[in-house]
């Protein structure tokens, strides 16, 4: 395909790299010119210097037979007016990040004058993703499929774990009852798919997939179920921490943040009187202290700063915090922050660009599935899909077990109308199912690519 993205930023330039991996024709459009000689020299795309809302400029960026425009700027006015300009032009679908809230209440109205496809706000997204966790203390990571009905989670294995040195198909009865799967596995940045002879190792970062309440059931047997989080203690006071903040306000759920700013203390005081707001150095210990961290039963670190943000997460869980989530944009840090025992790690441009290479998968995909969600898991060493089963797609009504399907490809789940299916020998698709695939490495852009090529002969639907 051929995307122009508006925007060479931290969202832009890690959209555009994924979006490269996946050979996709890029065109980068920027005003900073240096930010332009960054991304060609590491990426291998176009770029154009200029204004993503000049319709010159667009046109040079090929606008007129461009097949997506993802604007990305950090004006949400310039990426409304370049989405405009951009379908105008002839450009076949554009997405728009607009971040500023006081668009939200109105965006439905935006994306149909503005010609706008997609609207997505990072900074909600990545609060959402946080209010996940700590819904969920004992998980590391959390993502969700059909609508809350499935999820996924991984959790790291420790000492004295009953999984530990033992293969998972010699589970016990109590765990082979729950309606759940364990889907994929990270043993030290080694990604891979476990089958029933797997033997889980210390350290180990598991991930399982399967009804909310199994889960639920399962870490409770697993000695790791934490109690209801109460009261969250929150360093920095940017935009997602004002998402944040208000969901957690509905919920019910105290609130402590501490922020620099004179000027954003006052609005999160004045915006959410619910709210304790500290003006101070989040990353001091001694204010840390005298604000009782310990007293609370979640810590976040949200500035602006990545090193700030994981130096204080050590701290907290150092002062034994049951649940630490650290923002993190920084890709060349994901690894010293897992050895350290940080395991729940946002990033928020990583939460933007999966939500649109998943729009991009579904505008390629014409071969009978329709791409619903797609999550990055196990640091992008592996991808988790939702995809609705068309009637072009193969192998309908076939027993898995006379499939074969590829390599570092597993079907995870068949939610069937009501039912959530944990897939047997037995088991079989039809239209309308919805179904999860988790896949090593990525490489499946809809339901068709999951089989080998010798399930592929013959290709038609049965």
């Amino acid at each position: 395909m051929n995307i122009i993205i508006a925007g060479s930023g931290k969202v832009g330039f890690t959209l555009a790299e994924q979006l490269v991996k996946e050979e996709h024709d890029v065109t980068i459009v920027d005003t900073d010119g240096e930010a332009l000689r960054r991304a060609s020299d590491q990426l291998d795309i176009m770029a154009i210097q200029g204004n993503g809302v000049s319709a010159a400029t667009l046109r040079e960026a090929g606008a007129g037979s461009a097949d997506l425009l993802v604007a990305a700027t950090n004006s949400d006015e310039v990426n409304m007016v370049c989405c405009l300009t951009a379908k105008d032009l002839g450009t076949g679908h554009t997405i728009a990040r607009i971040r500023n809230q006081e668009y939200t209440s109105s965006v439905a109205d935006l994306r149909r004058n503005l010609k706008i496809d997609m609207a997505i706000n990072p900074e909600n997204t990545t609060a959402v993703e946080i209010s996940r966790l700590l819904r969920f203390p004992s998980a590391a990571n959390i993502e969700t499929f059909c609508r809350g009905r499935v999820e996924l989670m991984g959790f790291r294995l420790q000492e004295g774990d009953f999984l530990i040195n033992h293969p998972l198909f010699a589970l016990p009865d109590r765990v082979k009852k729950l309606s759940l799967l364990f889907c994929a596995v990270d043993r030290g940045g080694e990604v891979s798919i476990p089958n029933g002879s797997f033997i889980p190792q210390a350290e180990d970062k598991l991930y399982m997939i399967g009804q909310p309440d199994s889960l639920d059931q399962f870490f409770r047997q697993l000695g790791r179920y934490a109690p209801k989080v109460k009261q969250v203690f929150l360093v920095g006071g940017g935009k997602v921490s004002v998402y944040l903040a208000n969901i957690l306000d509905r919920l019910g759920i105290r609130l402590k943040i501490v922020e620099r700013s004179e000027e954003r203390c006052r609005l999160l005081s004045e915006r959410f009187p619910r709210v304790t707001v500290i003006c101070g150095d989040g990353t001091d210990s001694e204010l840390l202290e005298s604000e009782s961290l310990t007293a609370s039963d979640a810590f976040i670190a949200l500035t602006d700063r990545d090193e700030d943000n994981l130096i204080i997460s050590l701290y907290a869980m150092q002062q034994g915090l049951g649940k630490v989530i650290t923002k993190c944009n920084r890709q060349n840090y994901a690894g010293i922050v897992r050895s350290l025992g940080l395991d729940s790690v946002i990033s928020p441009k990583l939460v933007t660009a999966s939500h649109i290479v998943r729009v991009v998968r579904g505008l390629q995909n014409s071969q009978g599935s329709v791409m619903n969600s797609l999550h990055r898991i196990a640091n992008g060493g592996a991808e988790a899909m939702e995809f609705t089963v068309g009637p072009g797609t193969w192998n309908l009504g076939v027993p898995l077990k006379d499939l074969k399907l590829r390599l570092g490809v597993l079907l995870a789940v068949i939610v069937r109308k009501n039912d959530i299916i944990i897939p047997e020998g037995s088991s079989f698709l039809q239209e309308g199912d919805r179904v999860i695939i988790i896949a090593r490495g990525g490489g499946v852009l809809n339901l068709n690519d999951i089989y080998a090529s010798e399930s592929n002969a013959g290709g038609a639907a049965k």
